[in-house]
């Protein structure tokens, strides 16, 4: 499948372009998160464990807030994103909190040139696998980053929810990775209303794809869950029947919004 030989750029300049929003933003609540606040949820949280101690590469971390939520919960935790933008934001906030944790930017796809060491876990979450073309290469990345016995976490939105259009009233894209999709946006999940305007290139992948990368790299899968609500309120048309699960209004539990994976390294 021929790949946009610009998606990278058009990727990281569409990150950036938002960051300042989202660090701003009350979706993200850095205020709170300054002062103690977690990032974390409760699926992650229990998949991931007790991490006192364990070394663990995020993945995919934005401007660090989990990465750092990692780290208060006495991980030895490594942060890797795209958006230098967003990075740097990252490092600064870690050491306003005086945290040791580490960031480094690049697109994911070329984490062995920046990093050459392997660890307990290998974690992302929310939002992430779309904006990459290959999953093959990106199983293979978390595999070997991955230590034998390792575990890979991993926290998603469900493919079903990327088959719909923004409104949630009928099916506009195909559930199996079909090429890549190019999209503008006004606004960002973090504040609809936010006077930005930003392009982005991205891929829907189906379960099956997501296995078959997965378990083509030596890595078997230990759980598998659906759920049928988002811990955010980042989508169109939502109500919130429980504190902190969101669901489409029309849809209610009709629909999975999230899956998780945790798989460890033979």
């Amino acid at each position: 499948m021929a790949l946009p030989t610009d998606y990278i750029t058009i990727n990281r300049q569409s990150w950036n372009n938002r960051t300042d929003t989202h660090v701003n933003s009350l979706f993200y609540d850095l205020s709170g998160f300054m002062k103690g606040k977690s990032s974390l949820n409760d699926i992650e949280l229990s998949l991931l464990g007790d991490i006192k101690d364990k070394s663990i590469l995020h993945l995919q971390c934005h401007f660090g807030q989990d990465t750092i939520s990692l780290s208060r919960l006495g991980a030895v935790a490594t942060g890797v994103d795209l958006s230098d933008k967003a990075i740097e934001y990252a490092k600064k906030i870690a050491t306003d909190l005086n945290t040791n944790t580490r960031f480094i930017c690049c697109n994911i796809y070329d984490l062995p040139e920046y990093l050459n060491e392997q660890f307990d876990i290998v974690y992302t979450s929310y939002g992430t696998i779309g904006w990459l073309p290959d999953l093959d290469a990106w199983a293979a990345i978390i595999s070997k980053f991955l230590k034998p016995g390792g575990k890979f976490v991993f926290v998603e939105f469900h493919p079903v929810v990327w088959m719909f259009d923004d409104n949630f009233e009928s099916i506009a894209y195909n559930y199996f990775n079909s090429g890549p999709i190019f999209e503008t946006e006004n606004g960002t999940y973090a504040n609809r209303d936010a006077e930005i305007t930003q392009k982005s290139v991205m891929w829907n992948h189906s379960l099956s794809e997501v296995f078959s990368s997965l378990m083509n790299h030596k890595l078997q899968i230990s759980s598998f869950n659906e759920y049928d609500y988002s811990p955010y309120n980042c989508f169109l048309k939502t109500i919130e029947p429980e504190p902190g699960k969101f669901r489409i209004s029309h849809l209610g539990e009709k629909i999975p919004m999230l899956f998780s994976i945790v798989a460890e390294k033979q």
